[in-house]
């Protein structure tokens, strides 16, 4: 008899510990790397949301950009691209006229986020997610899927390491909307 009030107390114990442990409070893997996402969406999701736009002649490539990040963590956006090549006729060189790549132009939409993560050594990166697909059935290349290096954003530039990368390796987009100068 003895043994069994034993057993129950035991038992009931067991299970006041279980219930006392559970908890619905997440458990971060990373919970500095969680810390720093908090901080770096803080600081920088209010300057975030909005358009921008980014455009970039060349002489054998032209782009224009636009993307509207959202509150709710998506994106859509609008990419032209234009190229053209270097030709000789009768021994002298012409560029050809301008050619829209159409598997790469068009509306699209997706996702975004800002993420604070170690890169493959260890040392903590600001990282911007992109994923966007077009809005084009037919078309059957990403605009974006994307996890480059963020720098940063306030009023008037937001700059990343993207696609269209400037001689000091940032893309730095313009804040507004816009059309293409071509």
């Amino acid at each position: 008899m003895k043994a069994i009030k034993i057993c129950r107390l035991v038992m009931t114990m067991l299970a006041l510990f279980v219930i006392a442990s559970c908890t619905n409070d997440p458990q971060w893997a990373d919970p500095e790397a969680h810390e720093k996402t908090e901080q770096l969406q803080a600081q920088y999701t209010p300057f975030i949301v909005g358009t921008w736009h980014y455009e970039k002649v060349g002489d054998k490539q032209r782009v224009f950009e636009q993307l509207t990040f959202n509150t709710d963590g998506t994106i859509s956006g609008l990419r032209k691209w234009q190229a053209r090549q270097v030709v000789t006729i009768d021994g002298q060189e012409q560029y050809t006229d301008w050619e829209n790549l159409s598997q790469l132009n068009g509306h699209f939409t997706g996702t975004w986020s800002l993420v604070w993560q170690r890169n493959d050594k260890g040392v903590g990166e600001n990282r911007l997610y992109l994923y966007g697909e077009y809005d084009e059935t037919d078309i059957v290349y990403l605009p974006y899927s994307a996890n480059v290096l963020f720098d940063y954003a306030d009023s008037t530039i937001l700059r990343f390491a993207g696609l269209w990368q400037n001689n000091d390796g940032w893309t730095s987009y313009e804040r507004g909307e816009a059309e293409p100068s071509f």
